[in-house]
């Protein structure tokens, strides 16, 4: 890899402004106070260790969640500089560390070619976000080391001995007073890790979890493949329309790099990131990549007779379909849409990867004339469904406007008409629908209780889907069409609620919605109406104190600690059906004390994820998947 700029000291550290809002507004930095926020501190340490193996120097990271839930982080990189810098006047490592906007990363000059994190508020930002922090650093022969409490430093930076090599390790315990939990969830971090080792091929990453002495867990990262070992890793539960991903590269002044493979499913996955950050939201690679692909098999499609003089042009969701690809850009400035990062706004880029993926691909389809056919026969077998979807979602949208009035038999609606007071609990199975009904206000929760087996979308195509009994009435009650006809502003409640059991079943119906609403109602979880309500587990019951409803389990041995655990009735609640309706609207349904978890956009990739293992059409992972994750499943309704 190319080394940038080895001038990186004290001068490269430019200063911008102080540190004291972050602890006071500290959603505005890293997104929430829950378990996300919690995991974007670690993300930013690590984060600035990735722009170092960007810039060519480290080539290991090791991350540990210590005892306690303590972090280290450590990486083989240059190390923070350790000269005072002109400007603060103490160590330039410090000065990264204590001041927002402090880092590497800014001007065309800095120590950095491109980076990721929160534009060089990271560093600053997880130390006002910590408790207490510890960085030790090695270079320039030296150990140095440097101490904070709640962003304060406590002890300045310190040489402590001799070393040769280089490199920086971070530790640091997050502050309870700020987060709702210190629990850091293993699972999420080696997802995100695995991810940033797929974009970075050769760096070599490693998580360990040291809480539980009876159960460490341990995982490491390095893939040599880069992006087409991540293709391989998203499509091993997929059948494959042709064996090896296939990978275009572009170096420059916008390094691009893509891997696409088609399979047989009918949804399309397309992963895009800049600077290891992913752009969930996509933007301007995401666009030039698809203009790209769109005029590259319509061409070769016209040259070589799939296409007649009659046909009209593939659209670019014909195209798209069954397709999995991962689109990586490198940008010096990138410009986001929102501090989160989730979508590319640089202009220049649309035409950058649209040119690259024209220049690659098409020379690639020439010379690959069996992968190019077998591509091209599923792209138009895609455009006959879509004509066939158009008529029966005219027939749809017909019957809609001549019904107009008429909304599902089992829906019980409610009487406010502003849809932004408006929700509807999607309710699994009749029984709890009729509690639902009796229990809920009816001024404004309406009720639509779904029975029998949904439709597997993974193995549908859309014109099944528009028709299809069991899911119609959820699309007539949200009242705003369906794939590309959806409109946001015609949504007739403000919040879409799944209901279900806290069991494998209800586990499988919520997956199978939200799978739904994400690919064909994308816009009502992006616009944050999709939420999912938490059921108790238990209800507590003893004399002398009032009946406690439990949702965890650790939420239920601290109350029965607090009430005594003599004569104490633990109901345990199977089902939505085995509540009345007092105690559905108590526990489940009252603003005033129900528990919801808002669906984001990584919820639902995540679900998607999930369901393609439990509904592809490959068994093995389905086995495997079960066995690991039976050891995890509780409230197991046997």
């Amino acid at each position: 890899m190319e080394k940038y700029n080895h001038e990186y000291n004290a001068e490269q550290i430019q200063v911008l402004e102080g540190l004291e809002a972050v602890r006071k507004r500290p959603g505005m930095y890293i997104g929430s106070v829950s378990i996300r926020g919690l995991h974007h501190l670690v993300y930013e340490i690590v984060d600035n260790c990735v722009d170092e193996a960007l810039a060519g120097y480290c080539t290991h990271i090791h991350i540990i969640i210590e005892k306690g839930n303590v972090i280290s982080v450590e990486d083989d990189g240059r190390g923070i500089p350790v000269d005072i810098h002109p400007k603060t006047h103490i160590s330039a490592a410090e000065t990264v560390y204590t001041v927002l906007h402090a880092g590497g990363k800014f001007g065309g000059d800095s120590g950095y070619k491109v980076s990721g994190g929160l534009h060089g508020v990271g560093a600053s930002v997880v130390n006002a976000l910590s408790e207490w922090a510890e960085v030790t650093i090695q270079r320039d022969g030296g150990i140095f080391e440097m101490k904070f409490h709640r962003g304060k430093t406590t002890e300045s930076l310190t040489r402590i001995g001799d070393s040769n090599k280089t490199g920086t390790k971070v530790r640091f315990l997050a502050d309870s007073t700020i987060f709702e939990t210190l629990n850091y969830d293993f699972d999420t971090l080696e997802e995100r890790f695995r991810e940033i080792a797929f974009l970075n091929k050769g760096l070599h990453i490693v998580i360990e979890d040291q809480r539980d002495d009876e159960n460490p867990r341990k995982a490491e990262f390095c893939f040599e493949g880069g992006l087409i070992s991540f293709v391989e890793y998203l499509n091993q539960n997929k059948e494959k329309i042709h064996p090896k991903p296939i990978y275009i590269e572009k170096e420059g002044e916008v390094p691009v790099e893509i891997a696409i493979q088609y399979t047989t499913s009918y949804s399309e996955n397309i992963y895009t990131f800049v600077n290891n950050i992913n752009t969930i939201e996509g933007g301007t690679h995401l666009e030039g990549f698809k203009r790209g692909i769109t005029k590259v098999f319509n061409d070769y499609a016209r040259a070589h007779n799939f296409l007649k003089e009659k046909d009209s042009n593939l659209q670019g969701e014909d195209i798209r379909e069954g397709m999995t690809a991962v689109i990586s850009v490198k940008l010096k400035e990138p410009q986001f849409e929102g501090q989160t990062k989730t979508k590319l706004g640089n202009s220049n880029v649309t035409g950058i990867v649209q040119s690259m993926v024209i220049e690659a691909l098409s020379p690639f389809l020439e010379e690959n004339p069996p992968v190019a056919k077998a591509i091209l026969e599923k792209c138009i077998s895609a455009s006959r469904a879509r004509e066939a979807a158009r008529k029966a979602r005219e027939l749809v949208r017909r019957k809609n406007s001549l019904e107009s009035t008429t909304l599902p038999g089992k829906l019980a609606d409610c009487s406010e008409k502003d849809a932004s007071q408006c929700e509807v609990y999607i309710v699994e199975g009749d029984s709890a629908g009729g509690s639902a009904k009796q229990g809920r206000d009816r001024r404004f929760q309406a009720i639509l209780p779904l029975w029998g087996k949904m439709l597997n979308v993974e193995k549908s195509r859309a014109d099944k889907i528009y028709n299809n009994e069991k899911l119609q009435p959820v699309i007539l009650a949200i009242g705003a069409g369906i794939g590309a006809d959806f409109d946001i502003n015609k949504i007739r409640y403000g919040k879409v609620i799944i209901m279900a059991d806290a069991d494998v079943d209800g586990a499988h119906i919520r997956t199978l919605l939200l799978t739904f609403f994400f690919r064909y109602m994308r816009p009502l979880i992006e616009n944050g109406n999709v939420y999912l309500a938490q059921p108790p587990l238990y209800k507590l019951s003893k004399k002398g104190f009032k009946d406690v409803y439990c949702y965890t389990d650790e939420e239920m041995a601290k109350h029965l600690e607090e009430m005594g655990r003599d004569n104490v009735n633990i109901q345990r609640y199977k089902g939505l059906g085995e509540m009345n309706p007092e105690q559905l609207w108590e526990t489940t349904m009252d603003p005033k004390t129900r528990i919801m978890i808002k669906v984001t956009m990584e919820d639902a990739i995540k679900a998607d994820a999930i369901f393609n293992i439990l509904m592809g059409d490959e068994i093995a992972p389905r086995r495997e998947f079960i066995q690991k994750n039976a050891k995890y499943v509780k409230n197991l309704d046997v």
